[in-house]
């Protein structure tokens, strides 16, 4: 399980009653688990021709297509289907493509699982995670050497550079941060802006574009490990607790029997040799193979970050 490693971030949490459900009309949770049920009419699920996968745009989705070819010949395999790799934009074409029956099985980044979960009728049930069950990632607050920032302090009056409003290390538990500890609002203390996607805003650091950035350091490890830049051309000037990673599920009404092969597929993958090893072996901890999970308890930390960012699930 995650710890908390950083007092500020945990002490803001400690204090944040638990989050209310606000599942769209659509699904039904009788049994309490905070994700959508099957239905109960055969005649409403799904069993499409051709399974559509995506991973969450946390970079370029051109950098991905290869890291996943093994696992979607794998998952064809399994699930006697054709599957189709869909590179998203965005996190929330991600979701809309899932919510309009466009997407069936995919990878939702943490602070997306709460959205994709409530107005998708997404069902995460495994993330990544080292051999002996490690995982997670960190938020942290980065500038370049020579920026003149220090400390969180420093940011003021300054830009700060968030992902997507629907990122959790990219906007939502760093703004919950800097308004609950540092006592920092944007638009009055420093000026946001968004650059789209983690990577950007890496790059827009290291190069000097932005003078700070909230970024999962996950997706920073991974950058450095290709050399797409170097550890020195940033420095980190805050580390909150451990998050969930990336969680993988598939949507609710997905034909049961079909459903219990793509979590067999998950949990049954050989990852030795393939381009996921490759990539995401480089991370601390490393992961290596998918770990169960339940939506209820693993994202508990991140709903709570919800609720003090006012952050609704309503469906639009």
């Amino acid at each position: 399980m995650w710890k908390l490693k950083h007092t500020a971030l945990a002490a803001l949490i400690a204090f944040i009653p638990l989050t209310a459900t606000a599942m769209d009309a659509r699904y039904k949770d009788a049994d309490g688990d905070l994700v959508a049920d099957a239905p109960t009419d055969p005649k409403d699920w799904i069993d499409p021709s051709v399974l559509v996968f995506s991973y969450t745009p946390v970079e370029d989705p051109a950098v991905y297509g290869k890291v996943w070819e093994e696992f979607i010949d794998h998952l064809a395999k399994e699930t006697g289907k054709k599957v189709q790799f869909f590179p998203v934009q965005s996190n929330a074409a991600q979701i809309e493509a899932m919510r309009a029956g466009r997407l069936h099985v995919a990878g939702f980044n943490t602070g997306s699982n709460p959205l994709a979960v409530n107005c998708a009728g997404f069902v995460p049930f495994t993330m990544m995670a080292s051999k002996d069950d490690r995982y997670g990632y960190e938020m942290e607050i980065i500038t370049f050497p020579g920026s003149g920032i220090e400390k969180i302090e420093d940011i003021k009056g300054k830009k700060l550079a968030f992902t997507s409003e629907t990122s959790n290390s990219g906007y939502k538990a760093p703004s919950a941060l800097l308004k609950q500890e540092f006592k920092m609002e944007a638009g009055k203390d420093y000026e946001p802006v968004f650059s789209g996607k983690h990577d950007n805003s890496i790059l827009g650091v290291a190069n000097k574009d932005y003078p700070a950035a909230a970024i999962a350091n996950s997706v920073k490890g991974r950058m450095e490990a290709r050399g797409v830049v170097k550890p020195e051309q940033t420095k980190i000037i805050y580390k909150s607790q451990s998050f969930p990673t990336t969680g993988y599920g598939y949507v609710y009404n997905l034909k049961p029997e079909l459903a219990e092969k793509v979590k067999a597929a998950f949990f049954n993958f050989n990852w030795e040799g393939s381009g996921l090893a490759t990539e995401f072996n480089k991370a601390e901890p490393p992961q290596e193979k998918f770990m169960p999970i339940t939506y209820k308890e693993y994202w508990q930390v991140v709903r709570d970050i919800d609720t003090a960012m006012n952050v609704s699930y309503d469906c639009k």
